[in-house]
């Protein structure tokens, strides 16, 4: 079933009293999400990305704009008819029924042509339990269970009606980290195995670019770049999305464009061609740096962070926005600890040029 969102926007009262002003929470959202496939809306609290799951699954109405599941208009349709799963950040649950009814509870609620026999019931519940792999957990109550197999129960209780859409509202940020990396893979697994189209809402870029198809990014209510998670972080429209996309974060400069040169301070970094003369916000990923005796760019030595595979090289430079940088190489480099400079060349395809004042991306030609 794939969603399309037409110009959908939610207004809000603002709260200023002297001010009878609206707050924009969704601005202008056009958007299709193709059918089968599983989005995630990324971004920062309040950027708008919970309300939109909202308007999509009828908990809100929009101010202006329409939503279609498919070819069907479902704008003003009640929640209860729209067909959607909905798992929250906290799970919900019954805490004095087992997970076999709390499961089961959707089902009780169907009528007419929809109501199911208790066999019916039965057979579907474990089907789904089956599905998020806790078939053996049944006659459990919730209490009985750790906060991942909470969240199994929850998601399984979404699909058991076999929802046409399945809509998740930061449903991993109550589980530690080895949780989280695990359920976010079992959402995957879930969601490739049942093809139900899918909306992933976190404020947390690792989940939504590890298991996405699309991830939609946005800012004070507005989006600002729609991809594939890989080509979204190669290809950043502006300096948020380029700032809000991996980790460690991306490095940001000040900088120059004089001559064909791009200046980082004195160190002039990289020959870049069509772009005039002016000053840059520049960013470069923390893969971006070339370990090399004669690099152009000077850091100040501050220490390393051994990681295993790779090395974190944490400097410090005069035009750097923040107080370090971290440039990652391989373990295998060979670095003078015992120097007070390091220097580095930059790959100019994790350099990055953006407009001082709008903080747009600045196009560039590669010259050598």
């Amino acid at each position: 079933m794939k969603i399309v969102l037409d110009h959908l926007t939610k207004k809000f009262p603002g709260r200023n009293r002297k001010e009878r002003g609206e707050v924009t929470a969704v601005g202008d959202f056009c958007f299709e999400i193709p059918d089968g496939k599983l989005v995630g809306l990324l971004g920062p609290s309040g950027c708008g990305k919970s309300t939109t799951l909202n308007l999509i699954c009828g908990l809100l109405k929009p101010t202006e704009g329409k939503i279609f599941f498919g070819d069907d208009d479902v704008t003003n349709l009640p929640p209860e008819n729209r067909g959607v799963g909905l798992v929250f950040q906290n799970y919900a649950l019954y805490p004095h029924l087992t997970v076999r009814k709390n499961i089961q509870f959707p089902l009780e609620n169907l009528k007419g042509e929809a109501k199911l026999t208790r066999e019916e019931m039965e057979e579907k519940v474990y089907a789904a339990a089956k599905l998020v792999q806790i078939e053996g957990l049944l006659e459990r109550k919730p209490g009985e269970l750790s906060g991942g197999q909470q969240q199994r129960v929850a998601i399984a209780r979404a699909l058991v009606k076999m929802p046409k859409v399945l809509l998740l509202d930061e449903p991993l940020s109550n589980l530690d980290a080895r949780l989280r990396l695990q359920t976010r893979e079992e959402i995957r697994r879930i969601q490739k195995e049942t093809k139900i189209t899918t909306v992933f809402v976190t404020h947390d870029q690792d989940e939504a670019m590890s298991i996405s198809d699309l991830i939609v990014v946005m800012k004070d209510g507005y989006v600002q770049q729609v991809g594939r998670p890989q080509d979204v972080y190669d290809d950043p429209v502006n300096l948020f999305v380029a700032k809000f996309l991996g980790t460690p974060p991306i490095n940001v400069f000040d900088g120059s464009v004089k001559n064909g040169r791009l200046y980082i301070g004195d160190d002039a970094v990289l020959q870049v061609g069509g772009v005039p003369d002016q000053n840059v916000h520049i960013g470069v990923r923390p893969e971006g740096f070339l370990l090399r005796e004669d690099g152009p760019l000077h850091c100040q030595m501050g220490r390393l962070e051994v990681m295993g595979r790779d090395v974190s090289v944490v400097s410090s430079h005069p035009g750097c926005q923040s107080d370090t940088i971290r440039s990652i190489i391989p373990a295998e480099s060979a670095i003078d600890t015992a120097s007070d400079i390091v220097r580095f060349a930059l790959k100019p395809g994790k350099v990055f040029l953006f407009d001082q004042a709008a903080e747009a991306r600045i196009p560039f030609e590669i010259r050598v």
